[in-house]
């Protein structure tokens, strides 16, 4: 990503028309949130802060791979970290990104159960 995404509250609305730069902002975050990992990983904060070590169980990936994803995620500023002695812990930067990974998930969901049954 080429530069820091800056995503506001989630109580502000949008509220003017979206531009060039608001179109490609938007497909970068899309193509951040394409990823399987990434998307468990901002499942899983969503639901509050978690270390590497947490985050490496929920997700079933390898420890190295979870922390590449983490600072893709944390250099567009979806993710922010803080130290707690020699623990990093993250939490989910923005209740926009909340919303969104909510509401792709709610999408599959319904894909999922409205597919027609092939007996």
């Amino acid at each position: 990503m080429s530069a820091r995404m800056h995503l506001s509250p989630a109580s502000e609305p949008h509220l003017h028309r979206p531009g060039e730069e608001q179109f490609a902002l938007a497909a970068e975050l899309l193509a951040l949130l394409g990823d399987r990992t990434r998307l468990v990983l901002l499942h899983r904060l969503a639901a509050g802060e978690a270390d590497v070590s947490t985050l490496t169980e929920v997700c079933g990936t390898a420890r190295p791979a979870v922390s590449q994803h983490l600072a893709r995620l944390r250099l567009a500023g979806l993710v922010t970290a803080r130290k707690e002695g020699r623990r990093v812990v993250y939490s989910l930067g923005d209740g926009h990104l909340r919303r969104l990974v909510d509401e792709a998930l709610s999408v599959a969901d319904h894909r999922l159960t409205d597919r027609p049954s092939h007996d």
